[in-house]
């Protein structure tokens, strides 16, 4: 069986489809075998690609954002996905207001060891390339886990 994860942050345009777009090429790398997808709390950006800034962060990295397009989170995706990745507390809030039975784990639980709490969103704070940085190391400690419980097997 295909494990499945949504990423989810507020807008769907920096901190979800990088680390959907990260966690897919290093999961490839791995050969792991994933579904992956992100979401946004918010509805603003729906139908629109990721944030032009973001793009430019991460493509300067060597991965590649530009087939994604914004989406909102909705009933279904907890019913869809495994597990539901949340960018920070009011993400993990939110979803948990929308079921709260569902799977929902905070990104940075992957990242013990970076001291952060949450993504911080670029948008507001400018930082993309640190955001990266920090989804770079989450997504390696989520695929570390998955690699250590047998959940994505090739």
């Amino acid at each position: 069986m295909t494990y499945r994860i949504l990423f989810v942050c507020l807008g769907n345009i920096c901190r979800s489809p990088t680390a959907e777009a990260v966690t897919r090429a290093k999961a490839q790398q791995r050969g792991l075998d994933l579904v992956l997808d992100s979401a946004g709390t918010g509805d603003w950006h729906v139908g629109k690609p990721p944030y032009g800034a973001m793009q430019a962060a991460v493509s300067a990295r060597g991965y590649d954002l530009s087939s994604l397009r914004a989406r909102q989170v909705g009933r279904k995706d907890f019913a869809a996905f495994d597990l539901i990745i949340a960018m920070d507390d009011d993400n993990v809030a939110d979803l948990r207001g929308l079921n709260p039975e569902a799977a929902v784990r905070a990104f940075t639980d992957f990242a013990p060891g970076s001291g952060a709490t949450h993504v911080p969103d670029p948008y507001f704070t400018r930082d993309f390339d640190g955001a990266l940085t920090l989804i770079e190391s989450c997504a390696d400690g989520l695929l570390d886990w998955l690699d250590a419980s047998g959940t994505a097997q090739a």
